[in-house]
């Protein structure tokens, strides 16, 4: 399956109701995220990860879970990274697809088969990890089914409590339409890093997006990952660095203060 690449400013997420009460005493929240259940991501931003002392939410896609990587990804949740629902079709508008695709794209679902795809995905990531509950990103970043706006449904159905967008425009703080950066494949460490910068000078919350790394598609280089790892190491005594469920958690607790 191929996504159209999403190119993206760098913005701060709009997180102003929480901003500045971070463990701790933080300066910023930081979460970092991974979609699509790619190989790079077992085999290169898992060890550098663990390797930094910091754990990532994976966004997996079920039908590319494969009964080889079960045991991995397993033991990735068992460390502390978070495993989150991505569906298990990845259903996108057909525009992102080859003419000749004409199959399991949001216009052909409708709501309920959505709601119940994401459902299907919770049970089979419980069998994975042992959660009840498990965050969501929303497939190419939309959430239409034939047309029809899921995301209300999808609030008051339980099924997630909180769901990452794709886009990094600033808007109110809501849970279940988190803003996200994602980076082109040519962004350097650098580039990487002022994003994080921008949201520590102004004290919120950022999530940034990755697919590949190293390595499978839309990938920034292992370097350019590794150097913002060692960026957020170097400033852990200003910087909260979790999975997406657990920021989201202490923001949501917290927004009313």
């Amino acid at each position: 399956m191929r996504i159209r690449p999403i190119f993206l400013a760098i913005t701060l997420v709009a997180t102003q109701a929480v901003a500045g009460s971070w463990p701790d005493g933080k300066r910023a929240a930081v979460v970092l995220t991974y979609d699509d259940t790619l190989v790079s991501q077992l085999d290169t931003a898992i060890p550098a990860l663990d390797a930094a002392g910091f754990k990532g939410t994976f966004f997996l896609i079920g039908s590319r879970v494969t009964p080889e990587q079960i045991a991995r990804w397993r033991s990735a949740a068992a460390e502390g990274h978070e495993l989150g629902n991505h569906t298990i079709r990845h259903a996108c508008p057909q525009a992102n697809y080859s003419p000749a695709k004409k199959i399991d794209t949001s216009e052909t679902y409708d709501v309920d088969t959505m709601l119940a795809e994401i459902r299907t995905m919770n049970t089979m990531l419980t069998a994975i990890d042992g959660k009840p509950q498990h965050s969501y990103a929303t497939p190419c970043g939309q959430h239409l089914a034939g047309g029809v706006d899921y995301l209300p449904a999808l609030r008051t159905s339980g099924l997630a409590l909180y769901t990452r967008a794709a886009d990094p425009a600033e808007r109110p703080f809501d849970p279940m339409d988190v803003p996200t950066h994602f980076f082109p494949s040519n962004a350097t460490g650098a580039d990487l890093i002022a994003a994080v910068r921008e949201a520590e000078r102004k004290g919120g919350m950022i999530v940034l997006g990755f697919h590949g790394v190293g390595g499978d598609y839309l990938a920034v280089s292992a370097q350019a990952h590794a150097q913002l790892l060692a960026y957020l190491k170097a400033h852990a005594g200003t910087l909260w660095v979790a999975p997406f469920s657990t920021v989201m958690g202490y923001a949501t607790s917290h927004q009313a203060h």
